[in-house]
Parts: C-alpha cells; sequence; structure tokens
C-alpha cells in the first residue's frame, strides 16, 4: 500500500501474497478481524456482505451512501435498510463499546455484531464509562410531541396508535415528534421530517 519495507500483515487467504503494514490496511481498503484469529485481508479477498434491500438514508451521519456494499459502505446484516458510512458506524462502535454495539436502525444486537466484526468493524471490549441511565435514554425512543404549539389534550407526552394523537417521529433524526393533528398532517402522511430536519 505504502510502497515501504518491513510490512508485517499477510492477507489471510491462500495462496496471496499481498502484505502490508496494519496502518495502511484502511488506506488501502483491507480489513483486519479483531476476534479469534486475527486474520487481515487485503482489498481483493476481503469478506463482502450479501445485499437484498435498497439503502435508505445514512443513519448515523445522514450524509448519502452508495448505491452498493463497498469498503467505505457497510450494511445491517439483520433489517438490510441500513447502510452506514465505514468510518461512521467505527466512531458509533469506539463509542459505545461491545457491550451496546447494535445496529443504530433497528437495534439489533446478537446478528449485528458478528456481521460488522467480519467486516472489520473493532468496538472496543471494555464498557463505556455511562451509568445505566445513560445506557437506557440511548436506547429510549422519543416519546413527545414537539410541535411549537402541541393541541393535544392529553399534553405533548400522550401517544395514541393512530388517529390525530399518533406521535409520528422525524424520518431523518428520531428526536423530535409531532402529533399529526399538532402539525395538520392527515391520516395517508406516513413521513415527516422536523423543521431541523
Amino acid at each position: 500500500i505504502c510502497r515501504q519495507t518491513r510490512a508485517s500483515i499477510r492477507c489471510h487467504q491462500g495462496g496471496c501474497a499481498c502484505i502490508f503494514h496494519l496502518p495502511c490496511a484502511g488506506e488501502g481498503g483491507c480489513i483486519t478481524q479483531y476476534y479469534g484469529r486475527y486474520r487481515s485481508f487485503c482489498w481483493q479477498h476481503r469478506p463482502g456482505q450479501p445485499v437484498d434491500a435498497d439503502p435508505e438514508a445514512g443513519t448515523i451521519c445522514l450524509d448519502p451512501v452508495e448505491s452498493r456494499p463497498s469498503f467505505a459502505t457497510l450494511v445491517c446484516p439483520v433489517c438490510s435498510h441500513a447502510w452506514f458510512h465505514r468510518a461512521c458506524i467505527q466512531r458509533h462502535a469506539a463509542c459505545i463499546g461491545m457491550t451496546t454495539f447494535g445496529c443504530p436502525l433497528c437495534r439489533d444486537r446478537e446478528r449485528f455484531r458478528p456481521g460488522m466484526l467480519r467486516t472489520g468493524i473493532s468496538p472496543p471490549s471494555k464498557l463505556p464509562e455511562w451509568d445505566e441511565e445513560d445506557v437506557a435514554a440511548l436506547s429510549a425512543r422519543h416519546s413527545q410531541c414537539d410541535a411549537g404549539q402541541c393541541c393535544c389534550p392529553g399534553g405533548r407526552e400522550q401517544a395514541e396508535q393512530e388517529g390525530p394523537w399518533e406521535l409520528l417521529l422525524c424520518g431523518s433524526c428520531a428526536a423530535e415528534g409531532t402529533h399529526r393533528l399538532c402539525s395538520h398532517l392527515d391520516s395517508s402522511t406516513e413521513n415527516w421530517e422536523c423543521p431541523d430536519c
């Protein structure tokens, strides 16, 4: 990759003569699996991801993602609609650690973790330095109407399954919500975006 000497990592694929420095791996599209036997793969032999669905908007940084998996774009192996930039999902993994690492969209942990580890994403094994309330808050779904003026007689936190007091979350950030009536949305409206998005 860098053409310098003393590269110490060899591609795990049998018969491949590609060698590279560990710090150069990402720049060259190589991956290292940081579990089990700590295998590394060159850009030609790195594991791919099977994909059955088209991408939705990026769910971490909201920047567009490529329309197919690549070294820079990964897909959730569970829900298939959550596509991420490699750098964004690696930062996410580094922030929350192995114990709470899951898909930011579907929240699956059991199948998501092995899928991401296989592609070279490496969450730290240490517990994040949060208390239980912080972890619970991250997992909680937004549950109030943030309209400038909430008209609901039960208040901002009342939500029904359907009708005028159904609570819709922003389709981009999911960090703000509105009752249908408070934002003048009819029953056929399925997606809503907050003013910031």
